[in-house]
């Protein structure tokens, strides 16, 4: 299920324990980087965050600095003027975010990348549902393998996940126990396609929007 969040993440920071992930809608600009993720992050720790600092593991995905400890993990993603952090405890998230918008290539991107069984359920479906399938697919195959810890470039075809209109599934991960993931769709905005994903237990994801102006009050 999807709760909502308190509006200040100083507030939500109190409710995060290892029952629940939150997910946070910000605003995005590129020129800003990773200065808005920087400001969650403290929020939630309670530093300043001219004190926080990330580091990466050896595979390229952003973690918080040994010195923070090992309580908060996080992902994040963004696309456009939009951006999605996951923030959880005792387990790692992966989330990504895509806007809707035409993909005249996405069968062709399927054959390329995909599971053989993905593209040939794409190539099955009407061509004014595929885009729609298409993303759905890529960022739910985008949050599992940021949640493995490897990344894209892992490969998106170690993984069969279930095409829409089939609710979303992982039905298959190389060298994985698929009974032992999550995965979930994120309602954010009409013109978003979201997923989240983790590997345990069922929990409660609870989802809140922040507008970058107020991060700006938080660190």
């Amino acid at each position: 299920m999807t709760d909502p969040l308190p509006p200040h993440p100083a507030d939500a920071a109190a409710q995060l324990d290892d029952r629940a992930i939150h997910v946070w809608h910000l605003g995005y600009r590129r020129a800003s980087g990773r200065r808005p993720l920087l400001r969650l992050l403290a929020a939630y720790l309670g530093v300043d965050g001219d004190e926080l600092s990330l580091a990466q593991d050896a595979h390229g995905r952003p973690r918080l600095d040994s010195s923070h400890g090992q309580a908060l993990d996080f992902n994040w993603s963004h696309s456009g003027e939009h951006a999605l952090v996951a923030l959880a405890r005792g387990i790692a998230p992966g989330i990504d975010i895509e806007r809707r918008r035409p993909r005249p290539r996405a069968l062709a991107l399927a054959r390329r990348f995909f599971d053989a069984a993905e593209a040939d359920a794409l190539a099955a479906l009407p061509e004014g549902a595929r885009d729609e399938a298409f993303l759905a697919l890529w960022t739910a195959k985008e949050a599992v393998l940021k949640a493995h810890g490897r990344g894209i470039g892992y490969g998106l075809q170690r993984l069969r996940v279930a095409v829409p209109p089939q609710p979303l599934r992982l039905l298959r991960f190389e060298n994985e126990d698929v009974d032992a993931w999550q995965l979930r769709p994120l309602d954010v905005a009409p013109e978003l396609v979201a997923a989240l994903a983790w590997r345990g237990a069922a929990r409660t994801v609870r989802l809140a929007s922040l507008p970058a102006a107020m991060l700006a009050d938080t660190a």
